[in-house]
């Protein structure tokens, strides 16, 4: 051990001999070593994010649900002016059923290559979507009308009631996209996608009937005979006009990410995306006359177009975690949403008919995002 220690020693004290020497220059002063750069730190890899979604959706189309129609009109009569053939002043209509704050969620997760290749892989959610609009007794005096095509028609049993119509809105968006890095700062995106957009409308009277509406038996009646008759049966007061529609778009998209503004721990990024669907849309009706349920049911596929864009605001907690805070825009072009659906429905007195479904309308959704981001 001893001879081999004695050479390492040696060796040593003259790699020492030859540092100090060198540090020392011509005229014997002391000379500053040269410092080794720093290994730079590989780039993190994968990100993760969680996010709470914040989304509401406007446009429905403007497909009549209500109108008013003067009270001294009669019910029916078997000729004349009655209540299925006078004009009525539009009450309202599928457009103004416009859809709050839904509360949602939506995850992710992306991989990127040192060589500026990745890949990410997003989910997000909504459900509740809902709203409801009553026209009704603050209109005294006027029928509440509505009407499909066929003989179908509808007006409260009791002066006292109101015409509601409920709107009830689900969606949720699977996506993989492959992901190229042009720039620091802008980065191509294209992949697949599948949106499911559910919609639903429903038209009941409020409150329920009281008893049997006898008054409907003596022709003609007008809205002054609309009134209980002591000692009638209670009858079941079902929803009047039911419509779901269900959208599975199945496609590819292609888009941007741009990194617009950055500043210490603050950046802001852009995105927007767009792609052409195969829409297989499908919907099922259910009305009520006299009291008993016609179910009807339609299913097609089509075209669709979808577009989004968003804004995320950055604040970076850590090297590896940030906040998020971002603005969110998705439009669906050609889907099936339920009020489109009752022009689609033919009906006769013992009969309903889907006479195929409407997939012709547009849809926007838009809101908050608010979540975090991990990268290691």
């Amino acid at each position: 051990m001893a001879a081999l220690m004695l050479p390492s020693a040696a060796a040593a004290e003259d790699l020492n001999a030859r540092a100090a020497a060198s540090a020392k220059a011509d005229d014997g002063s002391l000379r500053a070593r040269p410092v080794l750069p720093r290994q730079p730190i590989s780039a993190p890899r994968w990100t993760v994010s969680a996010e709470a979604l914040f989304l509401g959706r406007s446009g429905a189309g403007r497909q009549p649900l209500v109108s008013l129609v003067p009270g001294d009109v009669y019910w029916w009569t078997p000729t004349g002016p009655n209540t299925t053939n006078v004009p009525g002043v539009e009450a309202l209509n599928s457009g103004q059923l416009g859809q709050r704050l839904a509360a949602g969620q939506k995850l992710g997760l992306a991989y990127r290559d040192p060589s500026g290749i990745g890949a990410e892989l997003s989910y997000f959610g909504v459900l509740g979507l809902k709203v409801a609009k009553a026209t009704g007794p603050e209109n005294p005096g006027q029928w509440l009308v509505m009407k499909a095509p066929g003989t179908f028609w509808q007006t409260q049993d009791y002066a006292y009631q109101s015409m509601v119509w409920q709107s009830d809105t689900r969606l949720h968006s699977l996506e993989a996209n492959a992901r190229l890095e042009l720039s620091p700062r802008v980065t191509l995106l294209a992949g697949v996608r599948w949106l499911q957009l559910r919609d639903r409308l429903e038209g009941t009277l409020d409150p329920a009937d009281l008893g049997q509406p006898m008054w409907k038996f003596t022709i003609p009646s007008r809205l002054s005979d609309a009134v209980p008759v002591a000692g009638s049966p209670i009858v079941a007061n079902p929803p009047f006009w039911t419509t779901e529609t269900t959208n599975d778009l199945y496609g590819i998209q292609i888009g941007a990410n741009a990194a617009l503004w950055e500043a210490g721990r603050f950046s802001l990024d852009a995105t927007i995306k767009a792609g052409v669907y195969d829409n297989r849309a499908r919907q099922l009706t259910l009305v009520s006359m006299q009291k008993q349920i016609y179910p009807a049911e339609a299913a097609s596929s089509a075209a669709a177009f979808v577009a989004e864009g968003g804004l995320v605001a950055k604040y970076r907690i850590t090297e590896a975690a940030a906040l998020k805070l971002g603005y969110a825009a998705l439009w669906l072009d050609g889907v099936a949403l339920a009020p489109g659906q009752i022009q689609q429905t033919s009906t006769t007195p013992s009969s309903v008919t889907a006479q195929g479904v409407n997939h012709r309308s547009g849809t926007l959704f838009q809101g908050m995002t608010f979540g975090v981001e991990y990268s290691f």
